[in-house]
């Protein structure tokens, strides 16, 4: 199984992007079928790391990190101002569909503190201003 559990997380992503950014059971069990490893072993990756989702996300999800460096930097305020902006809480989606948010642990940008990753993307030294221009620019 050491060889096969490997290819979990990429093989994981991959299923997860062509399924509009979200994992399904029936995903997760196809996965682990094609790699001949136990169900629970790819339940265990897909529910541990915060790139997985388990349910629909927003065409565009926003993970903003509050670990301590971007806590100390003001990531709370960003949060505030997010929730506020989008009427939506953490894992949830705007009604439109256009945005998710979702809270990470950490994004290993701490000299960027507050960071967000959008896609790819990340944007750093964030301010409610640069967060309004990232907005604009997303739709």
């Amino acid at each position: 199984f050491d060889q096969r559990r490997s290819a979990i997380i990429p093989a994981l992503r991959i299923v997860q992007d062509s399924n509009e950014g979200y994992l399904t059971i029936k995903l997760m069990d196809a996965v682990a079928s094609f790699l001949q490893v136990p169900n629970m072993y790819v339940y265990e990756v897909a529910t541990f790391y915060s790139m997985y989702e388990l349910k629909r996300v927003g065409k565009y999800k926003l993970s903003v990190c509050t670990n301590i460096s971007c806590m100390l930097n003001g990531s709370d305020e960003i949060v505030n101002y997010l929730k506020n902006k989008l009427n939506v809480n953490f894992n949830e989606v705007t009604k439109d569909g256009k945005f998710s948010l979702k809270e990470v642990e950490c994004l290993a940008s701490c000299g960027g503190a507050p960071v967000m990753q959008v896609g790819i993307k990340y944007y750093e030294n964030l301010t409610i201003d640069k967060i309004d221009k990232i907005l604009e620019n997303l739709e």
